[in-house]
Order: structure tokens, then sequence, then C-alpha cells
């Protein structure tokens, strides 16, 4: 992998990450029209996995110091009385850490026992990416057109079923982030908070990824993929500063309701992918 390339591989990795618009899906189009190669090479993809995860700490940072900060609250004093159940006794930023967590369950489960016969039985080719950016449409068509009734917390139950459209969308083509946040609009959640709480809850998944990623390379079963130090560096920088603004626009977008334009999007690449895998 060349530097040009490098470059190209981790604007596409920070930008695709946080917009509803299929990171996996759109490095398997460049992988594809360009010949960039950046997936098959391990050291890459962790680099880049672990830029974007910073770029989160670094714009949601002061919100994460708060949830920290209050989770290390001690629990409500009805608890040594033993009146409530232990979830009215969390405060609300121990509430938003137990949700995360809850969320992480399905994309942990898929990821540590299935994800490898997913993609398998899948594949990651342009058709499949098309079908998936397809689905990503239509789930933030039907997000946009539904108005239920809004809900001022997530709830523990929504937080799994959020988290279960995370773990869908392993799917190359599929949007992580336009899959959990559909479906929590979908749920009845605020916008103003889906946003914060799609971010925060894909920082473990992504180290979880990158760190069964390195097992693999120790192991032997993938191959690093040679790469000089400079491509290697550009394409953490890329990914790290073009994910720093994927994230921030993309908090403002939601906010907004502006997510069917990205439906549009995502409607004409995916066809586009479809009608040129076909005639490949």
């Amino acid at each position: 992998m060349n530097t040009l390339q490098a470059l190209i591989m981790g604007l596409l990795q920070g930008l695709t990450e946080y917009l509803p618009v299929s990171s996996s899906g759109h490095l398997t189009i460049a992988s594809e029209l360009f010949g960039i190669d950046g997936e098959s090479n391990m050291t890459f993809t962790i680099a880049v996995h672990v830029a974007t995860v910073l770029s989160t700490l670094v714009i949601l940072g002061s919100e994460i110091g708060k949830i920290l900060k209050g989770m290390c609250n001690p629990l409500s004093p009805r608890s040594l009385k033993g009146n409530g159940t232990f979830l009215n006794r969390l405060n609300p930023d121990q509430r938003y850490v137990l949700n995360i967590l809850v969320s992480m369950i399905p994309i942990g489960i898929v990821g540590v026992f299935f994800k490898d016969q997913v993609e398998e039985f899948f594949g990651s080719g342009l058709f499949v990416v098309g079908i998936c950016l397809l689905l990503t449409a239509a789930l933030l068509t039907f997000s946009y057109l539904a108005r239920p009734r809004q809900r001022e917390n997530i709830s523990l139950g929504h937080a799994f079923i959020i988290g279960l459209a995370q773990a869908v969308a392993v799917l190359p083509g599929l949007s992580r982030s336009g899959s959990t946040i559909a479906t929590g609009l979908l749920l009845g959640n605020k916008k103003e908070k889906l946003a914060q709480f799609s971010f925060l809850m894909v920082i473990p998944p992504i180290l979880g990824e990158a760190l069964l990623d390195v097992l693999k390379m120790v192991k032997g079963e993938e191959a690093t993929g040679g790469i000089d130090t400079l491509p290697l560096i550009v394409g953490f920088v890329a990914a790290f500063i073009s994910g720093c603004a994927a994230c921030k626009w993309m908090i403002g977008i939601v906010k907004k309701g502006k997510l069917i334009y990205f439906a549009y999007y995502c409607a004409i690449v995916g066809v586009a992918s479809i009608v040129y895998s076909l005639l490949k």
C-alpha cells in the first residue's frame, strides 16, 4: 500500500465510520475500483480503527468525563433501607453506562463466535455491499418518516435492541451508525441523545475487533500485509482527522433530523454497486 492509497483509505474509514453510509461498504468499493487493498492489511486496518476511536474520545471527551465522574457517585441512600430496585438506585450516569454495557452484548456474541461465519456466508463483494446499502437507505427512510411518541431517556430494553442493530451491521454495506441511530429513532428515543449514545457504544466493539485482529496476527491466522511506516502514519492521521470532522458533523445532522439525505445517497450508491457487479 502506497502513501496515496493509505490517505484515501484513512479518509474513507474516518468519514464513513460515523456518517450513516457504511465504512466497510465504502472500503470494499474503493478496493474494487482503485485496487486499494486495505482490508487485507491487518496492521493498517487496526491502525485506522484505533484512530477512529481516538477521534470519538476527542470530540466527546468532555461528555465522557462527566459520565465517568457521575458513575463514581454512590448509589441512592434508599438502597440502605432496602427500598426500590437496583435500577432505581442508579443515577443517570450509572444508568447510561449500564445501557452501553447492555448494548454491547449482541455485538460481543456475534464478534467473538459468529463474525467469521457471517462474513463467509454472505461474502463481501460489491453485490452484497449494494444490497446492504439499499437496506441502510430503507432503514434511514423509515426512521425519517416514522413519528413515534418521544421518550425522554433510552431504556435498558431499547439499549439492547439498538445493540442488536449494531450486531446485524457486521454485514458489509449495512451502516453501523445508521442502523443504531435509525433503530433508536424508530423506538421513539430523542434524536438529541441518540448520536452520542451511538458513537459511545461503538468504542468497545471497535477496540474489541482490533484486539481480535491482533490475536489473529499473533497466531498467524491473518497476514499482516507489509506496509511502510509513512503510509501507516498517513492513514492513521487521515482517519483521525476525518473521524473528528464526521463525528462532530453527524451529531449536528441527527439533531436536525437530516438523515433522509443519506438515505438517497445510500440508495444511489447501492444501485450503482449492484449494476457494476452484474456488468463486471
